[in-house]
């Protein structure tokens, strides 16, 4: 439902607090006045605008997550959680997640469902949704910094697709056994980078790895991202001291390139979403914002706040590792340096991508909760 259609059935409780709260000229015991004077307030753009704008960094990222949350209703448990995950201490001192929603449900972003099954259950109304993504859009989007082509530059297409192609054409030429740790030896992870199209850097020792997959703790980046998918999609098996491929993965040749791409992608999303809950938005909003050439640094300085940090992890890490990195290495992006710094441009196909995580899509199969 529209805001309209929201605030005819919410009670005159409802109604009077956000007039008080949006400064409404009304009669605080008429509904139909009440109404009228809300919906002239946020009607008007330049009045929405400014609200938006003036909301605190903790309320954009909790409206951020309920803007890709496509669950029509929420419960008060849930909303309180997702407000946890938006405030920062450093910046909202003793702010707590339910003042987040107390002050949301007052500004008319949040309303009790209306019928009996619903009604201690809140949503947002899709108008708002909407009018707040162009807001956001708008803003980032004047926010970038432009650059021109650089004279060369990074783009893997589908590259990561063939490289599964010969991980697995790789398990069924050799035997692989797993270490007393249950990882594959140096060896054969150095094997197998001279096999694949691109090759990264065996891990060194020391260091904490976790949060990004199983695999992630005993390989780069990449490799444990294919080998994860690998074995969530049953190609491969680990059998006691051995891995193994499976009569799946000798048929995987029946996926072409792109299917595999997607699942690659839907996969990620998954993969990560622990570690960077929002991160189906962040894909979106960078989406938005890196048609053209554009400087990275002015993409992590204005989406950069709604990354929250992940135990080692900084935001700007986060930023640069798990997300442009693994967009690069998706096909989503296309990566070069510029005398100012480095350069993204979202690919034809990272574009398609990055269309899944459009607000309000049911049907793209990804569900991150």
């Amino acid at each position: 439902m529209n805001l309209a259609d929201m605030l005819t059935f919410a009670d005159i409780v409802h109604l009077n607090r956000i007039a008080v709260y949006y400064d409404c000229d009304c009669k605080p015991n008429s509904k139909h006045e009440l109404i009228q004077g809300i919906l002239t307030k946020l009607g008007s753009s330049s009045f929405f605008e400014t609200q938006v704008k003036e909301l605190r960094l903790s309320e954009v990222r909790f409206l951020n997550a309920l803007l890709f949350d496509d669950r029509p209703y929420f419960s008060m448990e849930e909303l309180v959680a997702i407000a946890k995950q938006s405030v920062e201490e450093d910046e909202s001192p003793g702010e707590r997640p339910r003042d987040i929603v107390t002050r949301l449900r007052s500004s008319g972003w949040l309303f009790n469902g209306s019928t009996h099954n619903t009604r201690y259950l809140f949503q947002i109304p899709l108008d708002m949704k909407e009018r707040f993504r162009r807001v956001m859009v708008h803003d980032f989007q004047s926010g970038m910094t432009r650059v021109s082509e650089p004279s060369s530059y990074r783009d893997e297409g589908h590259l990561l697709a063939e490289d599964l192609r010969l991980f697995l054409q790789y398990m069924g030429q050799h035997e692989v056994p797993l270490n007393p740790e249950g990882a594959w030896y140096r060896r054969n992870q150095q094997q197998l980078m001279e096999h694949l199209h691109i090759a990264e850097p065996l891990l060194g020792k020391g260091g904490w790895r976790f949060g990004y997959g199983s695999s992630f703790k005993f390989y780069p980046d990449r490799m444990a991202l294919l080998y994860d998918y690998a074995r969530h999609s049953k190609y491969i098996e680990e059998k006691g001291d051995q891995v193994v491929l499976t009569a799946k993965g000798e048929a995987h040749q029946e996926h072409t390139i792109e299917q595999e791409m997607i699942q690659l992608f839907r996969f990620w999303l998954r993969l990560y979403k622990g570690a960077v809950p929002n991160l189906l938005s962040l894909v979106y909003w960078i989406g938005e914002c890196a048609r053209p050439w554009t400087s990275s640094e002015s993409l992590f300085v204005h989406i950069g706040p709604l990354i929250r940090p992940f135990y080692y992890d900084t935001p700007r890490s986060v930023f640069d590792q798990r997300i442009i990195r693994m967009m690069l290495h998706l096909g989503m992006l296309r990566q070069g340096d510029h005398s100012t710094g480095p350069s993204v441009q979202m690919t034809a196909w990272g574009l398609k991508l990055a269309g899944e995580c459009r607000i309000g899509r049911n049907d793209s199969g990804i569900r991150l909760h």
